[in-house]
């Protein structure tokens, strides 16, 4: 009895060590597994903490290049905002100028039609010219209807022989040829300083031609010497003009010699010119007229050459 409750004293007390060295044992356990777990969860947090360091790093990339593509894309608005600036105001200026161009179109038609007015009134005034032209060569043909003495269809002009009012080489009129021109002078230039035809008429012309014998001198004095001859008659009012009218042809009047730079020539049978010089023919004074017609078409090219 005694030895048995030795005995279980005995395997209390072993047991009792058995029990704290378990404790210890699984204390221990306990602590490495802690560290165990401690050491997992320190390799899986800096793990993710690389990670989170790669994901902030990529992401920082990402930021910065989001940075950069918005400082370039904000340096292209502002450089687009500049483009769209300068397009307004060249839009702004082309609007002025589309509204001076416009203004400027507005004057040149009104000057357009302006000139078209003036053209046309000036174009009519040219016809009245032309019809006055056929009126006044009408009229003349009239006054000299039952006269020797043709005046030109085309023209209007007359010519003298200077046979027939000279001797020869001379500047005098003869007798007889003063009876021709008082005859014949008051009643063609009658016909140009009528009311009806004297505003049309620019120039009234007497002009002397010789033929080719002698000098070209010496025919230039001779010519101009007779036209201003027969100039003279007309402005003798003892030849059949009134004052008035040699008042009015004195504005009018223009003397010419022209040697025998315009001589006229023979013709043929047929009626064509030859170059045989016609000798009497050539010796002449003409009297012609020049309508203000030269001066309309002077008119004329002006308008025409502002529009």
């Amino acid at each position: 009895m005694k030895n048995r409750r030795r005995n279980r004293k005995v395997y209390a007390e072993h047991s009792y060590w058995q029990s704290y060295s378990d404790m210890m044992a699984a204390l221990l356990l306990i602590f490495i597994l802690l560290i165990a777990i401690t050491l997992a969860i320190y390799r899986q947090k800096t793990s993710d903490l690389d990670r989170t360091r790669l994901e902030l790093s990529t992401a920082q990339s990402r930021l910065d290049e989001t940075i950069a593509d918005l400082e370039f894309s904000k340096a292209e608005l502002e450089k687009s905002n500049e483009e769209l600036a300068l397009s307004l105001a060249e839009l702004q200026q082309a609007y002025e100028q589309a509204a001076l161009t416009q203004e400027e179109l507005n004057n040149a038609y009104l000057e357009i039609e302006n000139a078209r007015q003036e053209l046309t009134t000036t174009k009519q005034e040219l016809q009245d010219i032309v019809g006055i032209r056929t009126d006044i060569i009408g009229a003349l043909q009239s006054a000299f209807s039952n006269s020797t003495m043709k005046v030109d269809a085309q023209t209007g002009s007359i010519t003298f022989s200077s046979d027939v009012l000279f001797r020869y080489n001379s500047a005098l009129l003869t007798s007889e040829s003063k009876e021709t021109l008082e005859n014949i002078i008051p009643r063609y230039l009658g016909v140009l300083l009528q009311e009806q035809f004297r505003d049309y008429i620019a120039e009234i012309i007497i002009e002397g031609h010789t033929d080719t014998d002698g000098s070209y001198q010496s025919n230039m004095e001779l010519s101009y010497e007779r036209a201003n001859a027969v100039a003279d008659f007309c402005l003798d009012k003892n030849n059949g003009l009134s004052e008035t009218e040699i008042t009015q042809l004195q504005k009018l009047l223009t003397v010419n010699g022209k040697s025998w730079s315009n001589p006229v020539y023979q013709k043929d049978s047929e009626g064509n010119s030859t170059e045989v010089v016609d000798m009497a023919a050539s010796r002449r004074v003409e009297i012609k007229f020049r309508l203000k017609e030269d001066e309309m078409i002077k008119k004329i090219a002006g308008i025409l050459a502002q529009e």
